[in-house]
């Protein structure tokens, strides 16, 4: 049975409780699913067309809250760069991947409430599973989310909490929120659910590549969720034999946010000292995260995999939106951000997720 294991002091509890973080260092949990699960090639052929195929990997099976989440498609956009297109899921981003994963086990949990925090797409993939699995929900929100994403968290029926200053005082109004008796705290940082529900998104593309995986593996970095998920499916993969090398992780930040992109470069294990010196506006909202809490994680994981951290300005995010629309591909603006990143590559494989729609951001001015 699975259990929650804190990666710093080793700290463990169930999962059938509330605790939302290590009650001792109080950073957020990993999983420990005991023996893992293997999936084969050979086994997915007549499989539900869903994330859910690759049940013997995953922590939750036979899910009530799916909306059908996952299997999008892998298109080519040079000779070298694919790109998945994550935009395509039921509330238009990836972070459906993660928030089914906690939708479900608050359901099994029954608690009295759900609450979340969100620059604006995992609230609206926690409301939407919340909605589907009949659950009272409350996202909390920093002021400036785009209109167009909190009228979708409205539009399921959630409760909207905006909160005055940035992406860190939304964070902590909801885990002061969380620490209520009887609350289920729907984070996609603290609850590794939401990481092993991400690493569906690595498990697809291996499927659709025909059991291999191309030369790297871009992601946008705030806090991580969508990396730390790949990590975990490529470092799975490789242990049951089914790669035969694991894929460079390529971290992509915005420039006026990049605090992780800081601490790599200056050969740092975590954050500098101060992250939020080096912080200012930009239009990639959803990765604009100056103190990502499983910062240590993130680093680790990238130097294991022989990758680097890349950073874009904002007039590459714009060029890189205009771009992908005249491919054919209206992205928000921090899902552009790998595109922006990895575009003119030549000398090897690399899929770059296309993880939001841009109707839920517009055009950047």
């Amino acid at each position: 049975m699975a259990t929650y294991l804190c990666p710093q002091d080793g700290t463990r509890a169930e999962t059938t409780s509330l605790t939302w973080c290590c009650p001792v260092c109080h950073g957020p949990w990993d999983l420990d699913l005991g023996t893992a699960g293997r999936v084969s090639l050979n086994s997915l052929a007549g499989r539900v067309n869903s994330l859910w195929r690759y049940e013997e990997v995953l922590p939750l099976t036979a899910p009530a809250t799916s909306l059908g989440e996952g299997r999008t498609p892998l298109v080519p956009l040079t000779g070298t760069v694919s790109a998945k297109l994550d935009f395509l899921m039921p509330t238009l981003s990836f972070k459906d991947r993660g928030a089914v994963m906690l939708a479900e086990l608050a359901r099994r949990l029954s608690p009295e409430r759900v609450v979340a925090d969100s620059s604006g797409n995992a609230g609206t993939a926690v409301a939407a599973y919340c909605a589907r699995a009949g659950l009272p929900c409350t996202v909390y929100v920093p002021e400036g989310t785009s209109p167009k994403k909190t009228e979708q968290i409205r539009a399921h029926g959630a409760r909207l909490e905006i909160v005055p200053g940035d992406r860190e005082a939304t964070a902590h109004a909801a885990r002061a929120a969380a620490d209520s008796p009887g609350t289920f705290y729907a984070s996609h940082v603290f609850n590794p659910y939401f990481l092993h529900g991400t690493k569906t998104y690595v498990y697809e593309m291996w499927e659709d590549l025909g059991g291999r995986l191309p030369d790297a593996v871009a992601v946008p970095v705030g806090n991580g969720t969508l990396l730390l998920g790949a990590a975990l499916a490529t470092a799975e993969l490789h242990a049951h034999g089914l790669i035969d090398a694991k894929p460079a992780l390529i971290a992509v930040q915005a420039e006026a946010v990049s605090p992780m992109a800081a601490a790599f470069h200056a050969g740092a294990d975590d954050l500098l000292d101060d992250p939020d010196s080096a912080a200012g506006p930009t239009l990639a909202e959803g990765i604009a995260i100056p103190r990502p809490p499983r910062a240590r994680q993130i680093l680790a994981a990238v130097r294991e995999s022989g990758g680097t951290f890349l950073t874009v300005t904002e007039d590459q995010i714009r060029k890189a939106q205009l771009d992908l629309a005249a491919r054919g591909f209206y992205v928000e603006t921090t899902g552009v951000a790998c595109w922006a990143a990895v575009g003119d590559w030549t000398d090897r494989s690399v899929v770059v997720p296309l993880c939001g729609a841009g109707l839920k951001t517009g055009l950047a001015p």
